[in-house]
Protein backbone atom coordinates (compact mmCIF):
# COMPACT_ATOMS: atom_id res chain seq x y z
CA UNK A 1 0.00 0.00 0.00
CA UNK A 2 1.36 3.47 -1.16
CA UNK A 3 1.63 5.95 1.58
CA UNK A 4 1.83 8.73 -0.92
CA UNK A 5 -1.05 9.14 -3.30
CA UNK A 6 -0.37 12.23 -5.53
CA UNK A 7 -2.82 14.50 -6.49
CA UNK A 8 -3.96 13.97 -10.35
CA UNK A 9 -6.18 16.86 -10.48
CA UNK A 10 -3.20 19.53 -10.22
CA UNK A 11 -1.08 17.09 -12.62
CA UNK A 12 -0.84 18.37 -17.12
CA UNK A 13 -2.86 15.97 -19.19
CA UNK A 14 1.08 15.76 -20.73
CA UNK A 15 1.73 14.63 -17.07
CA UNK A 16 -0.94 12.07 -16.79
CA UNK A 17 0.17 10.84 -20.30
CA UNK A 18 3.36 10.14 -18.77
CA UNK A 19 2.12 8.91 -16.11
CA UNK A 20 0.44 6.45 -17.87
CA UNK A 21 3.14 5.27 -20.12
CA UNK A 22 4.60 4.03 -17.02
CA UNK A 23 1.98 2.02 -16.29
CA UNK A 24 -0.36 3.99 -13.69
CA UNK A 25 -3.84 3.63 -14.01
CA UNK A 26 -5.01 6.50 -12.13
CA UNK A 27 -3.40 8.66 -14.17
CA UNK A 28 -5.71 6.80 -16.96
CA UNK A 29 -8.97 7.45 -14.95
CA UNK A 30 -7.74 10.93 -14.14
CA UNK A 31 -8.01 11.64 -18.42
CA UNK A 32 -11.15 9.77 -18.81
CA UNK A 33 -12.57 12.25 -16.37
CA UNK A 34 -11.33 15.33 -17.69
CA UNK A 35 -11.89 14.23 -21.03
CA UNK A 36 -14.97 11.48 -21.25
CA UNK A 37 -17.87 14.02 -21.65
CA UNK A 38 -16.57 16.41 -23.54
CA UNK A 39 -15.85 13.51 -26.35
CA UNK A 40 -18.87 11.82 -26.17
CA UNK A 41 -20.40 15.38 -26.86
CA UNK A 42 -17.71 15.87 -29.92
CA UNK A 43 -19.22 12.13 -31.33
CA UNK A 44 -22.74 12.70 -31.10
CA UNK A 45 -22.28 16.23 -32.68
CA UNK A 46 -20.01 14.64 -35.43
CA UNK A 47 -21.94 11.20 -35.49
CA UNK A 48 -25.83 11.87 -36.11
CA UNK A 49 -26.77 12.12 -33.04
CA UNK A 50 -26.52 8.49 -32.35
CA UNK A 51 -25.97 7.78 -28.69
CA UNK A 52 -24.81 4.42 -28.50
CA UNK A 53 -22.06 4.85 -31.51
CA UNK A 54 -20.41 8.10 -29.66
CA UNK A 55 -20.74 5.83 -26.38
CA UNK A 56 -18.52 3.34 -28.56
CA UNK A 57 -16.51 5.68 -30.15
CA UNK A 58 -15.29 7.26 -26.98
CA UNK A 59 -14.65 3.75 -25.67
CA UNK A 60 -12.92 2.95 -28.47
CA UNK A 61 -10.67 5.97 -28.61
CA UNK A 62 -9.60 5.39 -24.47
CA UNK A 63 -8.82 1.78 -25.41
CA UNK A 64 -6.74 3.01 -27.88
CA UNK A 65 -5.08 5.64 -25.10
CA UNK A 66 -4.94 2.85 -22.22
CA UNK A 67 -3.44 -0.03 -25.15
CA UNK A 68 -0.91 2.61 -27.03
CA UNK A 69 -0.10 5.19 -24.72
CA UNK A 70 2.84 5.77 -26.59
CA UNK A 71 1.32 6.84 -29.41
CA UNK A 72 1.04 10.52 -27.99
CA UNK A 73 3.69 13.08 -29.29
CA UNK A 74 5.42 14.44 -26.05
CA UNK A 75 6.07 17.51 -28.06
CA UNK A 76 2.02 18.03 -29.03
CA UNK A 77 -0.61 19.49 -26.61
CA UNK A 78 -2.60 16.07 -25.64
CA UNK A 79 -6.08 17.65 -26.36
CA UNK A 80 -5.26 18.60 -29.94
CA UNK A 81 -3.51 14.96 -30.31
CA UNK A 82 -6.61 13.35 -28.43
CA UNK A 83 -9.29 15.31 -30.90
CA UNK A 84 -7.09 14.88 -33.83
CA UNK A 85 -7.61 11.07 -33.30
CA UNK A 86 -11.58 11.43 -32.73
CA UNK A 87 -11.63 13.65 -35.77
CA UNK A 88 -9.57 11.01 -37.57
CA UNK A 89 -12.67 8.20 -36.22
CA UNK A 90 -14.83 10.05 -37.13
CA UNK A 91 -13.44 10.16 -41.09
CA UNK A 92 -12.94 7.10 -41.14
CA UNK A 93 -16.66 6.66 -40.08
CA UNK A 94 -18.05 8.76 -42.92
CA UNK A 95 -16.18 6.62 -45.66
CA UNK A 96 -18.18 3.51 -44.01
CA UNK A 97 -21.21 5.30 -44.19
CA UNK A 98 -20.61 6.04 -47.59
CA UNK A 99 -20.64 2.56 -48.88
CA UNK A 100 -23.90 2.21 -46.55
CA UNK A 101 -25.50 5.62 -47.74
CA UNK A 102 -28.52 6.28 -46.19
CA UNK A 103 -28.85 3.80 -43.42
CA UNK A 104 -28.84 6.62 -41.00
CA UNK A 105 -31.32 9.64 -40.65
CA UNK A 106 -29.79 11.38 -37.53
CA UNK A 107 -32.99 12.22 -36.23
CA UNK A 108 -33.52 12.14 -32.76
CA UNK A 109 -37.83 10.83 -32.74
CA UNK A 110 -38.13 10.72 -29.32
CA UNK A 111 -39.08 14.37 -27.45
CA UNK A 112 -40.19 14.66 -23.51
CA UNK A 113 -42.16 17.58 -22.54
CA UNK A 114 -42.25 18.18 -18.83
CA UNK A 115 -45.36 19.06 -17.09
CA UNK A 116 -43.50 20.99 -14.34
CA UNK A 117 -44.88 24.60 -14.90
CA UNK A 118 -42.46 25.29 -17.44
CA UNK A 119 -43.03 27.48 -20.33
CA UNK A 120 -44.53 24.87 -23.17
CA UNK A 121 -44.47 27.62 -25.51
CA UNK A 122 -41.07 28.80 -24.89
CA UNK A 123 -39.51 24.99 -24.26
CA UNK A 124 -41.40 24.33 -27.89
CA UNK A 125 -39.31 26.81 -29.43
CA UNK A 126 -36.01 26.20 -28.41
CA UNK A 127 -36.72 21.90 -28.67
CA UNK A 128 -36.97 23.71 -32.54
CA UNK A 129 -34.17 25.61 -32.60
CA UNK A 130 -32.79 23.04 -31.38
CA UNK A 131 -33.57 20.70 -34.02
CA UNK A 132 -33.36 23.05 -37.09
CA UNK A 133 -29.52 23.86 -35.72
CA UNK A 134 -28.70 20.75 -35.52
CA UNK A 135 -30.04 20.12 -38.74
CA UNK A 136 -28.43 22.84 -41.00
CA UNK A 137 -25.20 22.07 -38.94
CA UNK A 138 -25.23 18.16 -40.45
CA UNK A 139 -26.15 20.04 -43.67
CA UNK A 140 -22.53 21.75 -43.84
CA UNK A 141 -19.76 20.38 -45.85
CA UNK A 142 -17.91 18.11 -43.18
CA UNK A 143 -14.75 20.11 -43.19
CA UNK A 144 -17.32 23.41 -42.32
CA UNK A 145 -19.33 20.99 -39.84
CA UNK A 146 -15.85 19.97 -38.25
CA UNK A 147 -14.15 23.38 -37.71
CA UNK A 148 -17.31 24.78 -36.15
CA UNK A 149 -18.21 21.92 -33.85
CA UNK A 150 -14.75 22.16 -32.59
CA UNK A 151 -14.45 26.13 -31.95
CA UNK A 152 -17.75 26.35 -30.49
CA UNK A 153 -18.92 23.26 -29.15
CA UNK A 154 -15.37 21.93 -28.28
CA UNK A 155 -14.10 25.12 -27.24
CA UNK A 156 -10.61 24.59 -29.02
CA UNK A 157 -8.60 27.71 -29.97
CA UNK A 158 -8.08 28.26 -34.09
CA UNK A 159 -4.18 26.99 -33.57
CA UNK A 160 -5.45 23.87 -31.99
CA UNK A 161 -7.85 23.32 -34.52
CA UNK A 162 -5.67 24.08 -37.33
CA UNK A 163 -3.51 21.38 -35.26
CA UNK A 164 -6.09 18.37 -35.15
CA UNK A 165 -6.94 19.11 -38.39
CA UNK A 166 -3.63 19.65 -39.87
CA UNK A 167 -4.37 22.26 -41.80
CA UNK A 168 -3.06 25.87 -41.50
CA UNK A 169 -5.13 29.00 -39.24
CA UNK A 170 -5.95 31.29 -42.32
CA UNK A 171 -8.17 27.98 -43.72
CA UNK A 172 -9.72 27.72 -40.13
CA UNK A 173 -10.96 30.99 -40.15
CA UNK A 174 -12.06 30.94 -43.41
CA UNK A 175 -13.98 27.54 -42.82
CA UNK A 176 -15.12 28.74 -39.55
CA UNK A 177 -16.66 32.28 -41.49
CA UNK A 178 -18.24 30.05 -44.08
CA UNK A 179 -19.72 27.82 -41.29
CA UNK A 180 -21.08 30.96 -39.49
CA UNK A 181 -22.35 32.74 -41.95
CA UNK A 182 -24.25 30.11 -43.88
CA UNK A 183 -25.91 28.79 -40.17
CA UNK A 184 -26.54 32.28 -39.61
CA UNK A 185 -28.62 32.33 -42.67
CA UNK A 186 -30.42 29.23 -42.01
CA UNK A 187 -31.04 30.34 -38.69
CA UNK A 188 -32.33 33.90 -39.25
CA UNK A 189 -35.87 33.09 -38.62
CA UNK A 190 -35.24 32.67 -35.38
CA UNK A 191 -33.30 36.15 -34.63
CA UNK A 192 -36.91 38.27 -34.21
CA UNK A 193 -36.44 41.38 -32.17
CA UNK A 194 -39.69 42.24 -32.21
CA UNK A 195 -42.69 39.98 -32.62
Amino acid sequence: MQLFNPSYSSFSDEKLMLALSKGDKRAFDELYDRYAKALKGYFMRMLWKNESKSEDFVHDLFVKIIHNPESFDSNRSFKTWLYSVACNMCKNEYKKQEVRKGTSTGIDQFYSISDKGVDVLNEVQMSHFGSQFEKYLAELKTEHQEVFSLRHMDDLSIKEIAEVLEINEGTVKSRLFYATKQLADKLKEFNTVNT
